[in-house]
């Protein structure tokens, strides 16, 4: 049962929101920590755990055979006792259209330490507000973190959009002995632009046009290359039901940086403006020399703190998310943190923890 022997970890500092119980969670996993995290999501309009965060913490004690306390809809206070960092197959089900990738980033440092392969079947939304969407996680953040030497493969079965849900994906993940550092503080020139404008259900293929073309009248002005953005309409097979529009691009970069930008079409704002607003987030990046862009800058930290050695990574002015996420990382381990800034950059620096995956043969072949 539960004790009084626990890493206390208040979900209300600095973001207050889902991702302080992620992180926690994440690293009491791999550090063999038992925590109780409360004043759960309380910087949110309705606080404790969603549908979402629920189905995160009961997939993170299945992954480890851990011990799970208090956590319901609604809990403002958990107590986890993680276990053994099994392989296999999990199943995360979101019964909303709660975020898939918040699912997925929280779950994948745990799965490149497990014993051996880990399926994640994961269920919910996967083009949602608030949340990456699932496409910018596999071609944007994906890239970022084999740089680290970790991969996973994707396979999307089918989109879930609000207010229903119903996507689902199966992602199979390759644990790895270590992490290693990663320098990027160059990013070189422009190479390529690249992405995706979609639209769902019964919206016309207009939208998808606008959103490209907002895209575009940004983009000219980054580089000389030509943005390749694809624009199409979602088969019924993938998309059954729900309507839904949006955006993902990418740049990449001389020096192999992958940057991306994002948006998902709304019923008060102009396509066009959606566009333009996802360019806007590179040209941001680009404009001061950022190797990552704001939203892949948060998910690199646990990548960075694990790493055997010191990296660092250019980027824009540190976000909340970021600022949280090393903050709940210099709780929990011995990484430590070093933020240089100047001439509207950062350069985050890190000595990570060269945390060993203990689980695996030492002759296992990885990513």
């Amino acid at each position: 049962m539960a004790d009084t022997h626990l890493f206390e970890i208040d979900g209300s500092v600095l973001e207050g929101g889902g991702q302080i119980l992620r992180m926690a969670l994440c690293f009491s996993v791999l550090t063999k920590t038992p925590v109780r995290i409360r004043n759960i999501r309380q910087g949110r309009k309705k606080p404790g755990l969603a549908a979402q965060h629920l189905a995160g913490v009961e997939l993170m004690r299945d992954i480890c055979q851990g011990r799970l306390y208090k956590a319901c809809l609604g809990s403002t206070e958990i107590e986890f006792y993680p276990g053994h960092i099994e392989h296999g197959r999990f199943v995360g089900h979101i019964q909303t259209a709660g975020s898939i990738t918040l699912l997925l980033q929280a779950t994948l440092p745990v799965a490149i330490f497990s014993s051996g392969p880990v399926t994640l079947e994961l269920r919910g939304g996967t083009n949602t507000d608030l949340a990456p969407q699932v496409d910018f996680l596999t071609e944007i953040f994906r890239p970022n973190m084999e740089r680290f030497g970790a991969s996973f493969d994707f396979d999307l079965i089918r989109r879930g959009y609000f207010p229903k849900g119903g996507g689902q994906c199966v992602i199979e993940v390759r644990p790895v002995q270590s992490l290693r550092p990663v320098t990027m503080v160059d990013v070189g020139s422009v190479t390529r632009l690249f992405g995706w404008s979609y639209v769902a259900g019964v919206l016309p293929l207009k939208i998808a046009h606008e959103m490209s073309s907002g895209a575009k009248s940004i983009l000219k002005e980054i580089a000389n290359s030509r943005a390749d953005i694809e624009v199409y309409k979602e088969s019924m097979d993938m998309a059954p039901e729900g309507n839904c529009s949006g955006i993902i691009i990418g740049c990449e970069t001389s020096t192999g940086a992958i940057l991306g930008g994002s948006a998902l079409g709304e019923a008060r704002k102009k396509s066009f403006q959606s566009g333009e607003e996802a360019a806007h987030e590179i040209q941001s990046a680009i404009s001061v020399g950022a190797c990552v862009d704001r939203h892949v800058q948060d998910m690199m930290i646990i990548l960075m703190a694990l790493a055997d050695g010191t990296s660092r990574i250019r980027t824009e002015p540190l976000t909340m998310h970021t600022k949280t996420a090393i903050y709940v990382t210099e709780l929990m381990t011995k990484a430590k943190f070093n933020i240089i800034e100047g001439n509207g950059s950062a350069i985050i620096e890190c000595v990570g923890i060269g945390l060993r995956n203990i689980n695996l043969p030492k002759n296992t072949t990885s990513y």
